[in-house]
This record gives C-alpha cells, structure tokens and sequence, in this order.
C-alpha cells in the first residue's frame, strides 16, 4: 500500500541557496510532497521580506524543472513548526546538516518537536559535498563585499541581491 507522505522543509531562507535547493531535490526522493515552510522569524533580521523569500523559493524550485516543481508547494508561516506540520499534513520534517555544529542545535530541536507532536518525525539529510559550506549568511556577505555568488544561489536569488546591494537596501526594516 503507498502512502502520501507529505514532509516539511523548514527554514528562513533569506536568501535561498544552492544548498536548500539540494536538499529540496533530494527530499523529494524520500517524501511524495514537499510544503517548503518559509518561516517569518523576524529575529534574525532578515534582508528580504517574506513574500520575497517565497517568491524566491518558487522560482528556484521552477529552475529545477522537471516533476519537483509540481510535488513542492512553497508557504509561509509564522506559528509553532509542529502546528504548521499539522495544518499541512506533514509527518516528517526535513532538516538539512552542513557540518558537526549544525548537528547540537538540530538534534536539541528534533527532541523538542517530538516531544510536542510524536506522531511527525524529523529526518536529517546531509549537504551533498558540493553545498555543504554554503550559508545564506555568508552568500549575503559576499554579495555585500562585491564578491561573485554565481555558484551558492540560484540565477534568480543573484539577481535579486544584487539589486538589493546597488539599491543601497542592506536589510529589511
């Protein structure tokens, strides 16, 4: 018997990069449905606001081409992470791992959300190789530097932080 397994990929994604599209790709080999969760999480002072971030997430996972744009829905929210899984019928969340100082944060939030909802798993997938270094937060210091980001986002994220860089907007107020 196949089940609809619907997982959630949570994040700021401020901006997306070629790591989160990773991860997206290779989510979609162990769920059939992917809800990318753009979080507001005003907290880290994010440069774009969030229905620029959505509109981001959208278009890179349209650049993926194929069937992933059609198994991926992008949606922000601004509750509880496993109150969002539930609207969304999640029962797993998707995290991505770059290095070993991802894994404590990861690993206490994981504990933390079983606790509240047992009944939705969180699943770990390591950055591939090639992505594994890349942060949204040093790809906005590159950008701010006058450094080349071609390789760490999409063409349409280069595009739109560079004209956020030349507009003089440094951050979202």
């Amino acid at each position: 018997m196949s089940r609809n397994r619907i997982g959630l990929y949570p994040g700021t994604f401020d901006p997306p990069t070629a790591g989160h599209l990773d991860i997206i790709e290779r989510a979609l080999r162990v769920v059939d449905r992917l809800v990318v969760g753009v979080a507001v999480n005003a907290g880290k002072a994010p440069m774009f606001v969030l229905e620029d971030r959505v509109k981001m997430v959208e278009e890179a996972i349209f650049g993926l081409g194929g069937s992933a744009d059609s198994r991926v829905e992008v949606r922000a929210f601004e509750i509880l992470l496993m109150k969002f899984a539930k609207t969304c019928g999640a029962s797993i969340i998707v995290r991505g791992l770059r290095a070993v100082s991802d894994f404590e944060y990861e690993f206490q939030m994981a504990g933390m959300n079983a606790h509240l909802e047992p009944e939705v798993e969180t699943v770990f997938l390591m950055s591939s190789e090639q992505t594994q270094f890349i942060s949204s937060r040093l790809v906005k210091e590159i950008c701010l530097l006058g450094g080349d980001i071609t390789d760490f986002v999409p063409a349409n994220v280069k595009a739109r932080l560079l004209e956020k860089v030349e507009s003089g907007e440094k951050k979202n107020t």
